[in-house]
């Protein structure tokens, strides 16, 4: 049977990185779990267990050569995978065969393994988070000062900048970091627990001796690169700590929706457009299409990764006592395919940020084209200023303003707003005329253009500075 015969993960073949999926491959997850027999090997030899050098060196030297094959038979007989790969190993290194998994429990290799991986794969989407803040930053200086339209309830509000939008969406990227951050933080080591959490089985093995116990506990955590260490458990480390983390990655997808979201409707106005392929084809019937495909993709696999911490509270919630094993088939499907998808989502994301294509000219045609209705604040100002009646005037520019709204939309007339104003009694007494000689978009951004400056000398610029480099990345199809 060919692979094409059978159903294969598009996060594999289409989105996800190969750096991401090497860290939840099978090679990478056994190879880690014979790393931590050798550790606690090494950590039991160091407290006075009698376990000879040749064991030691036999599993060394057989860390990274699995023979999976031979595990499946195994498997196959047993229907236990961790047992499969403790009689695999030790035929690989038959001097180690006696001490081999030594007092422990599957969870200490099947959690702490998983732990060693949810650390990577949260500093690979750490460094990729890096990479979608860094092009956005590059963009939100350049347009610093273009003038565009905002919207609020998607209607034209009063003016923004370019860059100052792009500044909207890396705020959420900055408090994404944050939670990363603490995450990686706050993870903590299984250790040595045993089969229900209480370390009786190593309480055994060092003949009733407390304290080497404990110093098992911190001295396996030390050689795989953990200072912390859960302090109690059951089998397993709490499942609480695999919701929280889909949490942090749902905030991501989040904040990644919400830009392409709002690129997907930048691009149906034609003022900013996603990259597009030399040899793109937009649609299979319109050859004239240039679809926004991939801030699309990012809106579904975001779609995706927001769902997925649902069952990461639910199986928190439902492990009964010290463990239930109702968690294991969900989480080999549910943490590998968050990270992959969200690994595929800043690909895009960074992609889609550095290689944006900014219309100016249809930006300042469409500001054009509703700047006298931008400007009757200012005209409300004066107005009051000059003796008027603040709520009189302000039903004189709603009126004005549906008028000439409706005007411009059904008969094409030009916007005369300002001049109908000029010319009304109510605002005889102000200088309207001036504001409508003085429609400079750039006198209605505010401090838009310094907020982009300040944003990204006080947050952009410490948080990159603290973000790993991303491995280069492609987007895949």
């Amino acid at each position: 049977m060919s692979r094409y015969d059978r159903y294969v993960s598009p996060l594999e073949t289409r989105y996800a990185s190969p750096e991401m999926q090497t860290l939840f491959g099978q090679q990478r997850r056994v190879g880690l779990w014979r790393r931590l027999w050798i550790a606690l090997a090494e950590a039991e030899r160091e407290l006075g267990v009698a376990i000879p050098d040749e064991a030691l060196a036999q599993m060394r030297a057989a860390a990274d050569t699995v023979d999976f094959e031979r595990a499946a038979e195994y498997e196959a007989r047993f229907r236990h995978d961790v047992m499969a790969h403790v009689h695999t190993y030790g035929e690989a290194a038959p001097a180690a065969r006696a001490w081999i998994h030594l007092g422990a429990t599957s969870a200490y290799v099947t959690d702490n393994a998983d732990l060693l991986v949810l650390r990577e794969a949260l500093l690979l989407v750490q460094a990729r988070l890096g990479a979608v803040v860094r092009a956005l930053a590059a963009f939100a200086h350049r347009y610093r000062a273009v003038p565009t339209l905002a919207y609020t309830h998607l209607q034209p509000a009063q003016l923004t900048t370019v860059g100052k939008r792009a500044t909207l969406w890396m705020q959420d990227f900055a408090a994404d970091a944050d939670e990363l951050r603490y995450r990686l933080v706050a993870l903590q080591f299984l250790g040595c627990k045993g089969t229900t959490g209480t370390q009786a089985s190593f309480l055994d093995l060092f003949s009733r001796d407390h304290d080497k116990v404990r110093r098992l506990d911190r001295l396996v955590a030390q050689k795989m690169g953990f200072d912390r260490v859960v302090p109690v458990s059951g089998q397993t480390y709490p499942r609480k700590t695999d919701a929280q983390i889909l949490q942090a990655l749902a905030g991501i997808a989040q904040s990644a929706a919400k830009m392409a979201a709002d690129l997907r409707i930048l691009q149906h106005l034609g003022e900013v457009l996603e990259p597009f392929g030399s040899e793109q084809i937009g649609s299979s019937a319109m050859a004239y299409k240039r679809n926004p495909m991939r801030a699309e993709r990012i809106t579904g696999l975001a779609r995706y990764v927001m769902h997925l911490p649902d069952n990461a509270s639910e199986t928190a919630a439902q492990q009964w006592f010290e463990r239930t094993l109702d968690d294991s088939a969900n989480r080999r499907l549910v943490l590998p395919e968050a990270f992959l998808a969200l690994d595929a989502i800043l690909i895009l994301a960074a992609d889609v940020a550095a290689r944006l294509e900014v219309r100016e000219n249809v930006v300042r045609r469409n500001v054009a084209k509703e700047l006298p209705f931008m400007a009757t604040e200012r005209c409300l100002m004066l107005g009051v200023a000059a003796g008027g009646d603040r709520q009189t005037l302000h039903e004189v520019i709603r009126r004005h303003s549906l008028e000439v709204a409706r005007a411009v939309a059904e008969e094409g007339a030009p916007n005369d707003l300002l001049q109908r104003l000029a010319a009304d009694p109510a605002f005889r007494s102000a200088p309207i005329a001036q504001v409508a000689r003085d429609l400079d978009p750039l006198h209605f951004v505010g401090r838009a253009p310094e907020q982009v400056d300040e944003f990204l000398h006080d947050v952009v610029n410490p948080l990159l500075a603290r973000l790993p480099e991303a491995p280069p990345a492609v987007v895949r199809v």
